[in-house]
């Protein structure tokens, strides 16, 4: 059977934004391995159906990274047999603001509480600060160094991550990951963009609520989908802390070089 495209979304009833990060060009040569890392939504809405996928994959380990909040209130559904680590990404984010920004689809029903939280927290000042933080803040290094490192471990593969919808925590995870093996920027910024693809059209329902409601939908667009500066803050937060890619994993992450080495050898295959 011929391996999917390069972010190919899979079909997995009760999550969205599901993907295997196999099969991006890396270079010098060789692709990103199939079936090894997947990034996808929260898991606590998985149908009988999405369950016993999961089990066809394969899957030994998923990594949460939402709080501590986030998990109790829509706790994940896995299979039988599946280790899942809890790796609160924002745990230190004192302002909350990062934190914020993840639980806004939680007051959409109250456009006041949507506008008022937009008024103290402009868009864009938001997401900046929050593509900071999950660069910097000292609980997100210490969550990605665990996820990376145990990556390594063949008995803890294939694995998932995922945060509540898949675009933010996860989608730095993708990024970083992929860039550190040799993806280009162009094809880590088009994987990071394929969320919008996924996502925006499911929330559809929440634009026509929250307009029904008076609210202003186009409020939404910013914070419920991803956009490139989103990304490119979060390069520029890694590029200005730790010189480069291979600088985060090697000195802010603090994984040793056979570690990296062994990340490496597991994640990347000869094409073709």
């Amino acid at each position: 059977m011929n391996d999917p495209p390069p972010g190919a979304c899979i079909d997995l009833p009760g999550a969205a934004n599901v993907r295997d990060l196999g099969g991006w060009s890396v270079s010098g040569g060789g692709v990103t391995a199939h079936g090894q890392v997947y990034r996808s939504t929260e898991l606590n809405g998985l149908m009988p159906q999405g369950l016993s996928l999961l089990e066809s994959l394969g899957l030994r380990t998923v990594f949460d990274l939402r709080t501590s909040a986030e998990r109790d209130a829509q706790p994940d559904r896995l299979p039988a047999g599946v280790t899942e680590l809890h790796l609160d990404v924002l745990a230190d984010d004192q302002s909350s603001v990062a934190a914020g920004a993840a639980s806004l689809v939680d007051v959409l029903s109250d456009p006041a509480k949507v506008e008022a939280f937009f008024a103290s927290n402009p868009v864009d000042q938001l997401f900046v600060q929050a593509y900071r933080d999950v660069v910097s803040l000292p609980s997100a290094l210490r969550s990605y160094r665990q996820m990376f490192g145990h990556i390594t471990d063949l008995q803890r593969r294939p694995i998932l991550f995922h945060c509540t919808t898949g675009k933010d925590r996860a989608g730095w995870g993708s990024a970083a990951l992929l860039s550190f093996l040799g993806v280009s920027h162009d094809d880590v910024m088009a994987e990071y963009l394929l969320t919008n693809d996924e996502i925006l059209p499911l929330t559809q329902p929440m634009y026509d609520a929250f307009e029904a409601a008076g609210g202003d939908p186009s409020l939404l667009r910013p914070a419920l989908g991803v956009e490139p500066a989103y990304l490119d803050t979060a390069f520029e937060e890694m590029e200005s802390r730790f010189g480069s890619i291979e600088g985060y994993f090697e000195r802010g992450l603090g994984l040793p070089d056979d570690t990296l080495d062994a990340l490496r050898s597991a994640m990347v295959s000869p094409s073709g």
